[in-house]
């Protein structure tokens, strides 16, 4: 017996809802839950993991709904308040920072942390026509004056590209509280606002990032990475660009309502597992760049309060808390 179908026969007998598809046993469907817009590293993660999950047959049907507002607190507060044990919300490092931050009053715990399953790699970005070539003439930009450099991300200020970015100086020798940031609501309008000169640089995700890339709509100065990426060989890692030690990664992973089964959730995490041994799932992630990571159950609830130890002294350090 494969794994994929022993896990399926898992599910099976967990008592979950399920289908019988193609010889083998699938969750039936899941609301996949997106707290940002359309086009961000959220929406990404939510609709290749769906794709994933329907192509292999793991799943019979996968539905999907973006509900901005409050930094992610909206679609936080919808799926406590409507306890649907069909949905999952897709999220990442920004919950336990905006946690921190009081952007909204929730953290994780008040939900139920089905799995942390992919990693995406920070990157800096230009528009592919602009004069900086190389990060080393960002930093010069901005050693001479900061102020008049605008670096955007798709999250709050102070949220994670606007830690990434002043992370990344800081690593470059310069002072973080000296980052000029232009917060944006999701990823996919901040990379307008590099598009239209709105901004001069971006902090966003390698994944949102390679796509524009191979478009040769943005050049990618560095990525946040201990070693270069396959997908992009030709970029530096941020570290080699000069922001020494720099390493950052943002994990993504979802979320259920607080007062699902077990035995549902288990049948989340046990599909979620099932996927990454299948063609979908290589597939969507190579086409994403994304790094494998996998926390389940209370796995990924230590993880997230390792994190939010790790980041709170960070952000502190910073000035950001």
């Amino acid at each position: 017996m494969t794994k994929a179908a022993f896990v399926a026969a898992t599910i099976a007998a967990s008592g979950a809802t399920m289908v019988q598809a193609d010889g083998h046993q699938v969750v039936d469907s899941i609301h996949f839950l997106v707290p940002g817009g359309a086009g961000g590293g959220w929406d990404g993660t939510a609709r290749g993991t769906g794709e994933a999950l329907t192509e292999s047959g793991l799943v019979g049907s996968a539905t999907y709904e973006n509900m901005s507002g409050g930094g992610g607190g909206l679609a936080i507060a919808h799926l406590i308040e409507t306890n649907d044990p069909g949905v999952m919300m897709v999220n990442s490092t920004p919950i336990v920072i905006r946690s921190l931050q009081g952007v909204f009053p929730q953290s994780f715990r008040d939900l139920t942390p089905v799995a942390g399953t992919i990693g995406d790699y920070a990157a800096m970005v230009v528009h592919s026509d602009s004069e900086i070539t190389d990060f080393g003439q960002l930093l010069e930009m901005f050693d001479a004056d900061p102020t008049a450099l605008n670096i955007g991300g798709g999250s709050v200020e102070g949220g994670m590209d606007h830690l990434v970015a002043a992370m990344v100086f800081q690593a470059a020798g310069g002072n973080p509280s000296d980052v000029k940031y232009i917060p944006y609501d999701a990823g996919g309008e901040a990379m307008a606002g590099l598009l239209t000169g709105e901004i001069q640089a971006l902090s966003t995700g390698f994944s949102e990032a390679i796509a524009l890339a191979n478009q040769g709509e943005v050049r990618i100065l560095c990525v946040t990475s201990a070693e270069r990426v396959d997908a992009a060989a030709d970029v530096p890692t941020c570290a080699e660009a000069g922001a020494d030690g720099m390493e950052f990664v943002n994990w993504r992973g979802f979320f259920a309502a607080p007062g699902i089964s077990d035995e549902q959730v288990n049948a989340y995490r046990d599909a979620l597992e099932a996927m990454y041994e299948t063609e979908a799932w290589a597939a969507v992630r190579d086409r994403n760049g994304w790094v494998e990571i996998w926390n389940r159950g209370e796995d990924f609830n230590a993880f997230l309060e390792n994190q939010e130890q790790v980041i709170g002294d960070l952000m502190r350090d910073l000035g950001f808390l």
